[in-house]
């Protein structure tokens, strides 16, 4: 399904990956109407309940809308039951209507948060409206460029920086080669003290490195 004309499309590059102690979501901050740049810093990371957040890719308004009706249920949940919900009750939300719409919506979601059932959990809902469960999850068009590198360099347990320069390198090399992501880093690190929110503007994503190999060395522009 492709967008309609004029449409505005999060083109994007969102994660998120547990770490030892949480987890931590981050997106860069284009959003693209064609090739013209509708906002260089929009924030994707969308707040659902208190402790779990949501990564949208695909179109701004299907994704708003979704997250939106997420929120009004979690709601409802925390009032009816007295208790707060899990991140595999907000992902199961969130795929249920990404499933029973999958012909009307462009959406591609990551779901990620802290729970006192399951402690950091992601959630990875692509276009379709699958679930799956996985340690860490990446998305958006800018996705395409990194697989290799992030399945070269995760690892489980991580403390919270390096899971946190994990985020960055892997959105920065994500930005560098992909035409619609780009503008700055946005983070949130989620574990059972709460939120913090992470920013990381243009001018200070990781810059040039030079790599040693096993014949000599070479350089690559775009880690650090």
């Amino acid at each position: 399904m492709s967008l309609k004309k004029g449409e505005v499309n999060l083109g994007t590059s969102i994660m998120a990956v547990a770490y030892k102690d949480g987890v931590i979501v981050g997106a860069d901050s284009r959003t693209t109407t064609g090739a013209y740049i509708a906002n260089r810093v929009t924030d994707k990371l969308t707040k659902v309940h208190d402790s779990i957040y949501c990564c949208r890719s695909g179109s701004a308004a299907d994704t708003q809308a979704i997250a939106d009706i997420v929120h009004y249920y979690l709601q409802m949940y925390t009032v009816q039951e007295d208790t707060a919900p899990t991140v595999r009750i907000a992902s199961s939300l969130f795929q249920e209507l990404c499933y029973q719409n999958k012909d009307g919506l462009m959406a591609g979601i990551i779901v990620a948060g802290w729970d006192k059932v399951d402690g950091p959990s992601v959630y990875n809902v692509p276009l379709g409206g699958s679930l799956h469960k996985a340690p860490f999850a990446i998305g958006g068009s800018g996705s395409t460029y990194i697989y290799g590198y992030c399945d070269a360099n995760y690892k489980d347990n991580m403390t919270r920086q390096e899971a946190i320069g994990f985020v960055k390198n892997s959105l920065a090399l994500a930005m560098a080669r992909d035409g619609s992501s780009g503008g700055v880093i946005r983070m949130a690190v989620i574990n059972e003290s709460g939120v913090e929110r992470l920013f990381i503007p243009g001018n200070e994503l990781p810059g040039k490195i030079t790599l040693t190999v096993k014949d000599g060395s070479c350089s690559n522009p775009f880690l650090v």
